[in-house]
């Protein structure tokens, strides 16, 4: 009986302070600051995780296997892993909210790192792609901590609440590569293979990533968003949150989910190979894992000025923008010689910002065209696809790599690209306010 007066009191306690929000404007603003705030912070640890991992993923299955051939493998792993938790994350977010969905995410994604590091230790192949499925759990949860800051914000402010939890992933994702031969260092002191060293690193930025949202995600946004918008309760323009009803826009979300799949399969197959590309014409990590910063840098740095210029610009020019400059990197990349440093720089910085200008306004376009009682699973679902696009792109890389060269993979990844202008114009043509 006590039992049971403890749990009513513990609910009336939860439901007065959801209440508490829906009458202040005020405490939703201070919500939607803090949510910002605590997933910045998180994200930070969840792009180290990311990019480390990255980073030498490809080279470290191209030793243990001595083929060039499935060196696109791990990659295909890491994004198809990402598919499965991408929708486990987005349904568990659903029902639970994002505390629960992106912290479980994050710390599943360590376990996979860890997995890695054990594999590499007794060199097993099969515990080494096993592993890169779960450590794929950690990218898609880095992926969709993106959506968490926009559960509060209004329609001029999505896109730039989505770039400041991405311009955080800058600090670790630039970190982590550069760390490369600090890690692998660290990792032959340990009796550890070097290559390994990184996914060191990744263990422990994931879980830490976990950690953080568990403790400091409350209240919920999410939560709260589906009660502001189950009452109806609509707030001043002042307050800048959002909070008035809409209906599902299926069309909006089939343009945001296929600008996010062209951008990711074209991204994923040129950075995966290219740490190979560079090792066949003698770089060492340190090299790779400049480029890589670079690259990853690029993906997550010029995010507040891609935010803005989306609220501002609309989500149609910034997508048409993505597909031009994820031309012109295939474009550079293909006609780089391997020794050239800076042409690689280059290539990679603008695969990364091409990649950075289509997330940026598909994820938004997603968070227009959807309604917070089925938000979290509807983003899931997209990222599945986004997450498999980029399996294909990884696999399909090495294949072509092999059998053609680098210079085919960056050529044709260019001109796929291309694919996402007729893409916004058959919205448009049909009504779609994109």
């Amino acid at each position: 009986m006590m039992l049971q007066k403890d749990s009513v009191k513990a609910l009336d306690v939860q439901t007065a302070s959801l209440q508490s929000y829906i009458c202040s404007s005020e405490k939703q603003k201070t919500l939607y600051k803090r949510t910002l705030f605590v997933v910045s912070i998180s994200q930070i640890f969840g792009g180290a995780g990311l990019a480390a991992g990255v980073t030498v993923g490809a080279l470290l299955a191209q030793q243990m296997l001595g083929t060039d051939a499935f060196a696109g493998i791990p990659s295909a792993l890491l994004t198809l892993g990402s598919a499965g938790a991408a929708l486990f994350v987005g349904r568990l977010s659903q029902v639970f909210g994002r505390r629960t969905g992106l912290s479980a995410g994050f710390l599943i994604g360590g376990l996979g790192a860890i997995g890695v590091i054990l594999a590499a230790i007794i060199n097993s192949v099969f515990l080494l792609f096993t592993s890169l499925l779960v450590y794929g759990a950690g990218s898609a949860t880095n992926l969709q901590a993106r959506y968490a800051g926009t559960d509060l914000a209004n329609s001029k402010q999505r896109a730039t609440a989505i770039s400041i939890t991405m311009v955080f992933t800058t600090f670790g994702a630039v970190a982590g590569p550069n760390l490369v031969n600090v890690m692998g260092n660290f990792a032959r002191s340990i009796s550890v293979p070097s290559l390994a060293g990184p996914f060191i690193l990744a263990a422990a930025a994931y879980i830490l990533a976990g950690v953080i949202l568990f403790i400091m995600l409350r209240p919920d946004p999410l939560v709260i968003a589906r009660t502001i918008e189950a009452t109806n309760q609509e707030v001043s323009d002042k307050a800048q949150l959002a909070t008035t009803k809409h209906t599902e826009n299926k069309s909006g979300i089939i343009v945001g989910a296929t600008i996010m799949v062209l951008t990711q399969i074209v991204m994923v197959a040129i950075m995966t190979m290219t740490p190979v590309h560079m090792r066949h014409h003698g770089h060492g990590l340190g090299a790779v894992g400049l480029v890589i910063g670079f690259h990853i840098g690029a993906m997550y740095l010029p995010s507040l000025v891609t935010g803005v210029l989306v609220d501002k610009l609309g989500r149609t020019a910034m997508a048409i923008a993505s597909g031009t400059t994820l031309l012109l990197a295939g474009l550079i990349a293909a006609i780089a010689l391997g020794d050239s440093m800076v042409l690689l720089i280059i290539a990679l910085s603008l695969l990364g910002l091409g990649w950075n200008f289509g997330l940026i306004s598909g994820t938004a376009l997603i968070v227009d065209s959807t309604e917070t009682s089925t938000r979290a699973k509807t983003q899931g679902t997209v990222d599945v696809w986004i997450a498999l696009s980029g399996a294909a792109g990884g696999a399909l890389s090495g294949m072509i790599v092999a059998g053609s060269s680098y210079v085919t993979l960056s050529f044709t990844g260019g001109i796929l690209s291309l694919l996402l202008i007729p893409v916004v114009i058959w919205s448009r043509s049909r009504g779609g306010k994109i």
